[in-house]
């Protein structure tokens, strides 16, 4: 497996952002450690391209007809390497070199195991999905429990135009690829990949906990009730400090307060302080004074663990850093050339390189964090960019990212095309 070509852009006219993305993909096809017969092309636009998308995959397909396979979705932001582009006209675009026999692009028409190669396993999915679609979360499920590993990764499209998703599935069809025209509202799609495809996926939380770990000992659908036997209202003010009895000074304070869910008797926090991966951030709704209890953004039962937190920047880029350097760290061979370590260090991030084991990468992060929750202008993608070097990367800013077979928020989500070791 080579590098994936890749590119992006930005302009007010999507047919110049189109022709800038194309001139850096065929010129990277050209070079020898990019693939030049990709057969996967997954394309994010931001919201201001929206009404535009048909013309856009209409233009990408003629232009690359060699790519026959196609996944993708809208997003007030996307990114790529080193760069995010938020509340402007952009596209990204990665074009990835797979086995055609080691994946599946599913969607309403060709879903999960129907329309794909030939025995054909799925171990973890790609999912893109539209937050309005009833009962999503159990979507999502269902896709999971179609993969071998349970595991899938991803995110809601995010949009304040139309939302919509690319997908087309080239397995099987007896209608020619071009007359497929690949734009969908509505539902979910993605990309199943086989256990052939290597890859690493890591979950960082944009949030710290404020408090210690709960256990929920009484609750009413989304109304925490009690808290280790305590009125779970008193325990949200203890934790912050406040009282109900000077409301100026408490509501400001709960406003910024969210909670960290996880499932019964598993572990929230770990010893350096950050949540565990499988911890689902949501939102405090209401306060509920006469059966002083805690409404969240989130069906509670008894028995899960919840932990107050805050949105927390520090920790945010501390934790972007750490997943980056683990994935680096985990990939990079331990034995290298001179040359080679020349170009892997830390003052030369100059290109991607092969020698890394990274391929390309999807990162899909919450439409709330972004540069200015990390200190500036694409302060997020330049953080990892510092973690991991320089490699084929795109990703959007979603509504609700995908990991594991849950729904979470204010996290980011990133996936690692990995290639065998040399």
């Amino acid at each position: 497996m080579k590098l994936f070509p890749y590119g992006h852009a930005t302009h007010p006219q999507w047919q110049m952002a189109a022709g800038l993305v194309l001139a850096q993909v065929r010129a990277q096809m050209a070079l020898p450690e990019y693939a030049s017969q990709p057969t996967l092309g997954i394309l994010y636009i931001t919201d201001h391209y929206a009404n535009q998308a048909q013309s856009i995959f209409d233009h990408l397909r003629d232009e690359l007809s060699n790519i026959a396979h196609w996944s993708g979705t809208v997003g007030v932001g996307v990114s790529s390497n080193n760069v995010e582009y938020f509340d402007e006209p952009a596209l990204v675009l990665m074009l990835c070199d797979l086995p055609v026999d080691q994946f599946q692009v599913f969607n309403g028409l060709s879903p999960l195991g129907q329309a794909g190669p030939p025995d054909f396993v799925a171990q973890t999915a790609l999912i893109h999905a539209d937050a309005q679609t009833p009962q999503i979360s159990e979507l999502i499920e269902d896709v999971a429990d179609l993969t071998t590993q349970g595991y899938v990764f991803g995110g809601l499209a995010s949009s304040r135009h139309q939302t919509i998703q690319f997908s087309v599935n080239a397995h099987g069809s007896d209608v020619p690829n071009t007359q497929v025209s690949g734009v969908f509202e509505g539902g979910l799609s993605g990309v199943a990949f086989s256990s052939d495809v290597a890859m690493v996926s890591r979950v960082t939380q944009g949030c710290q906990p404020v408090g210690i770990t709960h256990t929920v000992t009484e609750a009413q659908g989304h109304l925490v009730l009690k808290l280790n036997n305590f009125p779970a209202l008193y325990v949200l003010m203890a934790e912050l400090g406040v009282s109900l009895d000077e409301p100026l000074k408490a509501i400001p304070q709960v406003r910024s307060t969210l909670v960290g869910l996880s499932s019964h008797n598993q572990s929230s926090i770990k010893r350096t302080g950050e949540f565990e991966e499988e911890v689902m951030v949501r939102h405090i709704i209401g306060l509920d004074p006469q059966q002083h209890g805690v409404a969240v953004a989130h069906s509670v039962e008894v028995g899960m663990q919840l932990t107050f937190c805050q949105r927390d920047a520090a920790a945010a880029r501390a934790d972007l850093l750490r997943i980056g350097s683990e994935i680096r760290e985990a990939l990079e061979p331990e034995d290298i050339t001179q040359e080679v370590a020349m170009q892997l260090s830390d003052q030369d991030f100059s290109a991607p390189h092969p020698a890394r084991r990274m391929a390309g990468a999807i990162y899909v992060s919450c439409s709330g964090r972004g540069g200015p929750h990390f200190g500036g202008p694409s302060a997020e993608l330049q953080l990892l960019r510092r973690a991991l070097g320089d490699l084929p990367l795109v990703g959007f800013f979603a509504s609700g990212e995908i990991a594991h077979r849950n729904l979470y928020g204010y996290t980011g989500v990133l996936t690692v095309f990995t290639t065998k070791e040399n």
